[in-house]
């Protein structure tokens, strides 16, 4: 596991590697893996996200997510990563800190996607266990949070073999594919034991 620190000019840009894998912010060099990889797994995803708009892979929509992810990290409110496989440079999906909140609280939620051709490989939960080390150490937050439906077997797997405890339910909690769903409310602290 290793916490890089690159950039230009005094900005910090966040990496993460852990086992084969790695971690860094998105940037517009990424639209069209990003495109392909996401109108590939559409089926696989539209089930577990909010509901796709009308130009969900345009470059013009890729553009406006790689501006919120600049301003969020700037900002300290949020990180966002894309996953690559270290073999090929390939992307695999990705992962947000979201919500960032300092003071008394110190907590962010996570949230994560996995393209179809590399969902139960294992892959997501290595990239979440490295997000989650990164949150703790480098970002030296306390609480992490994430939520996910019910039916959601293998992101409740990801969560669990991550050291997330279940802490309720939320009553259609989220707006997902156009229905508010039911989710399931998971956490972990700082000092929860890990495995590894």
């Amino acid at each position: 596991m290793a916490f890089l620190r690159s950039g230009i000019g005094g900005d910090w840009l966040p990496h993460v590697r852990v086992d084969g894998i790695h971690l860094r912010p998105p940037h517009m060099g990424d639209y069209a893996a990003w495109a392909e990889l996401r109108a590939l797994s559409r089926d696989h995803l539209t089930p577990w996200e909010p509901q796709w708009t009308r130009d969900e892979l345009s470059r013009d929509a890729f553009r406006r997510r790689v501006r919120h992810y600049q301003r969020e990290l700037r900002e300290d409110l949020g990180y966002a990563f894309f996953l690559f496989r270290d073999l090929d440079d390939r992307l695999l999906g990705g992962i947000t800190l979201s919500n960032v909140r300092r003071g008394v609280t110190q907590a962010a939620a996570v949230g994560y996607w996995i393209g179809k051709p590399f969902a139960g490989r294992g892959l997501m939960t290595k990239a979440v266990s490295g997000v989650v080390r990164f949150a703790f150490e480098e970002l030296k937050l306390h609480r992490l949070e994430a939520a996910c439906m019910p039916s959601n077997a293998a992101s409740i797997r990801v969560l669990e073999k991550n050291g997330f405890q279940r802490e309720g339910l939320a009553r259609r909690y989220l707006k997902i594919n156009g229905v508010w769903q039911d989710h399931l409310l998971y956490a972990t602290l700082a000092d929860d034991p890990r495995e590894g």
